[in-house]
């Protein structure tokens, strides 16, 4: 592929859904592209004569698996060339920074962590790019960067509050920029796995999909007739206010008894060292709790009947097609992952269809990922929306 990110640009609402639909699904015959998109041949090659000339799209031989037509003249399947340019993709935490390079189809070729040593905006800048610059050494193709962050982002470029970090009204994507002369996008962090899953993962293909995370806090992101719903109250406390047990557990982070003060990993060691005293890792917890140990046994039921509840009420409310569980707390359903499957039960109709409940277990990469399949969606497709 020759041409430069920039030379595919602007795309018609058209070209769009037609790169898209090969991005994430192909390769595909004309045939079956004009099948899923409701396309007349004469449209689809009007269409797709641009993305063949700029090089986004191309021809490749038919191998059998496509769906196209036997009859008539052949027509070879169209394509994208994955490895033709590569993306990075951030996830930034209270103490790491997670680095990844992927391919134009969101595959990881290579990974790459910092410590984070300070939350100061300039030096977070200052690491982002001394990452890049090792980065690109081996990976000469970078067309982007995508950065996701716990917190509100404006614009896809400005964090306007990230309670992780204390950041307010910072312009990440502009900082970083200036220091790497790429293009940058930046996004709420569950957002960005959100898109990532919803293009390239469990929610491929469907037209009703959550993401549910459990970790430092609680992440939702529903998806609709296949496109990730924006929220304006993206990481405004989710699960903070959300009761899931009104004599519960009252912590220093949520209201009493709600998502955040029962599920999240450092509410449940808040819980643990109010008890005993000790400082558990949640890792230690979970092995104490399989073990029988009383109190963190005690409090790890809770947090499953918790998540049982709240993945209920979920498919009561948003009947999703599928639930993704991810974070670094999905360990919860290894211990006591039978308590949180009959609590769904109890808390769905007897006659309604089982929740398709998939357990994610991932790392910060995972995260990364999704930050580099934003910088995909805006900087090669040109679209701001899933």
């Amino acid at each position: 592929m020759s041409a430069r990110v920039g030379s595919w640009l602007p795309l018609s609402p058209g070209e769009r859904a037609v790169a898209i639909e090969v991005l994430v699904h192909g390769p595909l015959s004309r045939a079956e592209l004009a099948r899923r998109l409701d396309l007349s041949a004469g449209s689809l090659t009007r269409l797709t004569k641009p993305l063949l000339e700029s090089g986004l799209l191309v021809e490749v031989p038919d191998n059998g698996a496509t769906g196209g037509a036997r009859q008539g003249r052949p027509s070879q399947p169209l394509d994208v060339v994955a490895d033709s340019l590569s993306f990075l993709g951030f996830k930034i935490t209270e103490d790491m920074v997670y680095g990844v390079v992927t391919t134009l189809r969101s595959e990881i070729v290579a990974r790459h962590d910092r410590p984070l040593t300070t939350h100061e905006p300039a030096r977070v800048a200052d690491l982002l790019a001394e990452m890049t610059g090792e980065l690109v050494r081996d990976h000469p193709r970078l067309a982007g960067v995508g950065i996701g962050v716990g917190g509100l982002v404006e614009d896809r470029a400005v964090v306007a509050e990230s309670p992780f970090l204390r950041w307010k009204d910072v312009p990440l994507a502009r900082l970083v920029e200036e220091r790497t002369a790429l293009p940058v996008v930046v996004e709420n962090d569950v957002a960005a796995l959100v898109e990532a899953e919803t293009w390239f993962g469990a929610g491929r293909g469907l037209e009703r999909f959550v993401v549910l995370t459990i970790g430092a806090g609680i992440g939702y992101g529903l998806v609709l007739g296949g496109k990730r719903v924006p929220s304006a109250e993206e990481d405004r406390g989710f699960g903070r206010h959300w009761i899931l047990d009104p004599n519960g557990p009252l912590t220093p982070d949520g209201q009493r008894g709600s998502a955040v003060s029962l599920l999240t990993i450092p509410n449940i060691r808040y819980q643990i060292h109010a008890a005993t005293g000790r400082d558990l890792p949640y890792e230690e917890i979970l092995a104490r709790a399989a073990a029988g140990d009383p109190m963190p046994a005690r409090v790890i039921d809770e947090a499953a009947r918790a998540l049982g509840t709240l993945v209920a009420q979920i498919a009561n409310f948003a009947m999703p097609q599928k639930i993704l569980l991810a974070g670094e707390g999905v360990g919860l359903m290894d211990v006591a992952g039978k308590t949180v499957e009959e609590t769904i039960r109890v808390n769905r109709h007897p006659l309604a269809a089982p929740v398709g409940l998939e357990t994610k277990v991932s790392d910060f990469h995972d995260w990364a990922r999704g930050a580099a399949v934003l910088a995909i969606q805006v900087l090669v497709l040109g679209t701001a929306e899933a």
